[in-house]
C-alpha cells in the first residue's frame, strides 16, 4: 500500500469518486447508515489515500481544525472490505499520526470513534474524553490524543 496526502485541490476527479466511493460502500452501504457524507469539510481537509493497484483502499482525512483550537482532528478513518484482517487500518492511522506529528508540531488530535472501535483507537494513544453519543445511530466516544 502506498500512501499520499493531497489537498482537495490537488486531487483528480477520479480520486475524488474512488475517495467518496469507499465511504459510500463502506458508511452506507456496509453499516447501514443514511447519512450525509459529503458534509463540506472535504474542501478543507487534507485526504490520505492508501492505494494499491491504483485503486483507493484505505483513506482518512486530517482537519486542521478541530473542535477545541490548537486541537487536529482525524476523521472518515476506513479500509476497504478486501483489505481488512491484514493490518491496514494500523499502518493507515500510524502514517495518518507520523503526518500530523510532523506537519502540525505534535498536537492534540481529537477523533470521533465508532465505540466498537475504541480499542483500535486507543492501540494508537488515543483516551477516551468521557462524551459518549449516538451519531446517525451509531454508537461514538470522543477520543484525544495528547502529546506526551
Amino acid at each position: 500500500m502506498h500512501y499520499q496526502v493531497q489537498t482537495f485541490s490537488e486531487l483528480t476527479n477520479r480520486e475524488v469518486y474512488r475517495m467518496l466511493q469507499l465511504r459510500s460502500e463502506v458508511f452506507v452501504v456496509e453499516q447501514t447508515c443514511i447519512y450525509q457524507d459529503m458534509d463540506n469539510k472535504d474542501i478543507d481537509a487534507l485526504h490520505v489515500l492508501g492505494t494499491s493497484s491504483n485503486e483507493i483502499c484505505a483513506y482518512a482525512r486530517i482537519l486542521s481544525t478541530s473542535k477545541v483550537p490548537g486541537e487536529v482532528a482525524i476523521g472518515r478513518v476506513i479500509t476497504s472490505h478486501s483489505h481488512r484482517g491484514k493490518g491496514e487500518g494500523h499502518r493507515l492511522m500510524a502514517f495518518c499520526m507520523n503526518y500530523v506529528k510532523e506537519r502540525f508540531a505534535c498536537p492534540s488530535v481529537r477523533i470521533s470513534a465508532q465505540e466498537h472501535l475504541a480499542t483500535f483507537y486507543a492501540s494508537h494513544g488515543f483516551e477516551i474524553t468521557g462524551n459518549n453519543y449516538l451519531e446517525d445511530g451509531i454508537p461514538h466516544c470522543e477520543m484525544l490524543y495528547t502529546p506526551k
